[in-house]
């Protein structure tokens, strides 16, 4: 066998391997196995179930599960399992993981080869010449951008489950918001029943001579300011309660008809200590992942850059001509001649951003920190403010109430003052629950900080009892 039939055997016989290899990449790209690492992250984070809502089936079998929870008082918990799976916003960034595992498989697929064929005839030759090309600088370079690829790969699953992360803190944050609103608005309406028997027992002492006008025009500016206060809680409640059902994506009688508890978890006996919060944010945090991620595959895009610098395209092809009857074989190679562009800006841009990635590491590491030490001081704080108000305020506002129409019952004080004292009484309360929520915000932005749910807090002690205001004398209790 001649020397050049021998090469084109061989060339023909590296053509039939990429080949094989080719076709054995076709099979159907499936998003599911893509997706596992966002639902396993969600389970450990968590403690809920994500999943992409594809087929009508899994559609009905979430209303189904949604229609079955909002039957019973709506938890902070539901509220964050209902958002995962039904935020249409979260469903569309799920689908990115798809976009970056096809993107992944596509680099370790083989470019398609090029079929040639030229047919030329004259003077009584007919010639015919048939040639096969394959990108060989592709073949070469697969494994490599099939690592890039990897590495992209999984920074988009990482910011996806981070965007997910941050949807479940919001959305627990609204149910804190919405809840409070509601027991402030439930609150409002009582002190404004209290204010109302209030001014109309005034107006019928001021009828019959047993008080002035100054007192009279007090009872009803109380009246009023609670009727105004009655106003701005329902507008604060609605406004909560349409921000949580639309991290929920909640529509039509789902949004409607959702019943949240009429009041806020109780404080826990003791705050968490967490005096390794940096290093826990910094370890679990997912967008310093994403960070690092992004310059490990950039760093290997650097590499791909420098190899690609001088070689861009290298073809290797086998041909085979036919002429008089007569056939022959052999092979082609073309490469691109770098004559005008040597790849020194491809390399300079690659060096350029791997710097810039490495600070972006360090920048969101730092400030992830920050996050940290700040969400810990504020948890903290919220968490004293709160029990102030639980084991102080509110348990010697009731002693001063109680001991209050213990005076007036025994004719010790006017009428006035125990009114005076149920207005004092209504701003506490209001200024309480304000507290709690507040705690529970701070524990929830703590957990976004820190990078997931925390432990749970020790046992919480019974609730202290809430005062009610105190009605007017001789008016039906609130």
């Amino acid at each position: 066998m001649s020397p050049l039939a021998d090469v084109g055997r061989r060339a023909g016989g590296l053509l039939a391997a990429l080949l094989a290899a080719l076709s054995s990449g076709c099979a159907s790209v499936s998003s599911e196995p893509a997706f596992a690492p966002v639902s396993a992250l969600a389970a450990q984070r968590l403690d809920r179930q994500v999943r992409q809502v594809v087929t009508d089936n899994e559609a009905a079998a979430l209303a189904q599960m949604i229609g079955q929870v909002l039957r019973q008082p709506l938890q902070a918990d539901d509220a964050v399992q209902i958002a995962l799976l039904n935020h249409r916003g979260l469903q569309a960034a799920y689908w990115q993981v798809g976009i970056a595992q096809s993107e992944l498989v596509q680099a370790g697929r083989l470019r398609n080869p090029s079929l040639g064929f030229q047919r030329s005839g004259g003077g009584g030759a007919l010639d015919i010449e048939r040639s096969v090309t394959l990108n060989l600088a592709s073949v070469l370079l697969a494994p490599l951008a099939t690592r890039i690829e990897q590495g992209r790969f999984e920074q988009t699953w990482l910011l996806v489950a981070g965007q997910m992360l941050d949807h479940a803190a919001a959305t627990r944050r609204a149910w804190f918001e919405a809840v409070a609103a509601q027991q402030a608005r439930l609150y409002a309406l009582q002190v404004h029943r209290a204010a109302a028997a209030s001014a109309a027992l005034t107006e019928r002492m001021a009828n019959a001579g047993n008080t002035n006008a100054l007192e009279l025009a007090r009872e009803r500016l109380f009246r009023a300011e609670a009727a105004a206060a009655v106003v701005r809680a329902d507008q604060r409640a609605l406004a909560a309660r349409e921000a949580l059902t639309r991290l929920m994506g909640l529509w039509g009688a789902a949004a409607a008809d959702y019943v949240l508890p009429q009041r806020l978890p109780d404080l826990p006996a003791a705050p968490l200590e967490l005096p390794d919060a940096e290093r826990i944010a910094v370890r679990e945090r997912l967008d310093i992942r994403a960070a690092q991620s992004a310059a490990r595959h950039t760093a290997a895009a650097l590499g791909l850059s420098r190899t690609t610098g001088f070689i861009n395209v290298l073809d290797l092809g086998y041909l085979r001509k036919s002429a008089d009857g007569h056939s022959t074989g052999g092979y082609a190679i073309s490469l691109e001649l770098p004559l005008f562009d040597w790849g020194t800006a491809r390399v300079a841009k690659a060096e350029a951003t791997y710097r810039q990635a490495l600070e972006q590491v360090a920048q969101t590491a730092v400030a992830a920190r920050s996050e940290a030490r700040e969400s810990y001081l504020d948890y903290r704080s919220a968490y004293d403010l709160a029990t102030r108000y639980r084991d102080e305020v509110i348990p010697l506002r009731k002693k001063i109430a109680d001991e209050t129409g213990l005076r007036y019952n025994g004719m010790l004080i006017s009428v006035f003052e125990l009114l005076a004292d149920a207005r004092e009484q209504a701003a506490a309360v209001s200024s309480a629950i304000e507290a709690y929520k507040q705690f529970w915000i701070a524990h929830t932005r703590l957990e976004a900080a820190l990078g997931g749910r925390l432990l749970d807090h020790p046992s919480s002690p019974p609730p202290s009892p809430s005062p009610s205001p105190s009605p007017a004398p001789g008016a039906p209790p609130p």
